[in-house]
């Protein structure tokens, strides 16, 4: 008896999130282009959910000077994220700077905070 070969890695999941990449300073201009960047990740051509079940990244690994601007940039990502079929956002490579910003106006709620790279990340 012969059985063909697995292809990718036993016990990793094989469906990648959606993944929104946050570098530099955010600033209030720049948020409907973020907004409108995650909807065009979440929604198809026809404005239909993808991967209902998936999940949605934000990588902020790359954010200078975490402010109170990139908090409601994150708030508004978050709302976005809900409207796409009440998904939560999950904001990686958080710096402990916007952790604690986060914690401070009360966002861990709608948010979650992962400190190293997401789910599917390789480290490459």
């Amino acid at each position: 008896m012969s059985f063909g070969r697995r292809t990718g890695l036993p016990d990793v999941e094989s469906v990648n999130p959606n993944v929104l990449v946050v570098t530099g300073r955010v600033t209030r201009a720049e948020m409907p282009g973020l907004c409108a960047e995650l909807e065009s990740l979440l929604h198809g051509p026809e404005g239909v959910v993808r991967g209902p079940d998936s999940g949605v990244d934000c990588d902020v690994g790359g954010v200078e000077h975490p402010d109170l601007t990139l908090v409601e940039a994150i708030a508004r990502l978050g709302l976005v994220a809900r409207r796409a079929g009440g998904k939560r956002l999950r904001l990686r490579n958080t710096p402990p700077e916007l952790r604690g910003l986060i914690d401070l106006v009360g966002l861990a709620d709608v948010v979650d905070v992962v400190c190293g790279p997401g789910p599917g990340d390789t480290g490459a």
